[in-house]
């Protein structure tokens, strides 16, 4: 089973520091740990809990697939990998990627939400489709959604950690 996801809209200062450490292979995780978790800032996350690997799916073909073709394949595991290793996966969406993935997923609706839910390949995931979990994952994106939206407005890249 997936484990508990976080995306972080970072502010500009955080953005330039992320991406200095990924230019020079630095400490990806600690950075995330000590300096954007550490502040925890309500108003600029969205914790996904384990619903990020059925959102992923929903957006996609329905799998976790790498793909990066469109922009709701960035909302969750297929923006910029800055890293990727046995413990952590750590996936970047710069502000003009952000707007595009605000705009792709805000016309979703339930309905549309509940159809791509539904043509999940059952075996893959691993879990039976249900009520429960469509409703769980519904939940889920719209905090989601509302995330990138925020961001969108306010110019800021997100970042999305998960530890596995």
């Amino acid at each position: 089973m997936a484990c508990r996801g976080v995306h972080f809209a970072l502010t500009d200062e955080q953005r330039e520091q992320l991406l200095a450490i990924v230019e020079s292979q630095g400490d990806v995780i600690s950075f995330i740990q000590e300096d954007i978790e550490e502040q925890w800032d309500t108003e600029w996350l969205c914790e996904t809990d384990k619903a990020w690997d059925t959102i992923h799916r929903c957006l996609t073909d329905g799998t976790l697939s790498d793909d990066d073709s469109t922009p709701f394949h960035w909302c969750v595991l297929n923006g910029s990998r800055v890293y990727v290793g046995d413990d952590y996966i750590v996936s970047f969406v710069d502000a003009p990627n952000v707007k595009q993935v605000s705009e792709a997923i805000a016309p979703l609706s339930e309905s549309e939400f509940r159809t791509r839910y539904n043509a999940i390949d059952q075996q893959d995931y691993g879990v039976p489709l249900s009520d429960e979990d469509f409703k769980y994952t519904w939940s889920y994106f719209t905090a989601l959604r509302d995330l990138f939206s925020r961001a969108a407005t306010a110019n800021r890249s997100v970042l999305f950690s998960v530890d596995q």
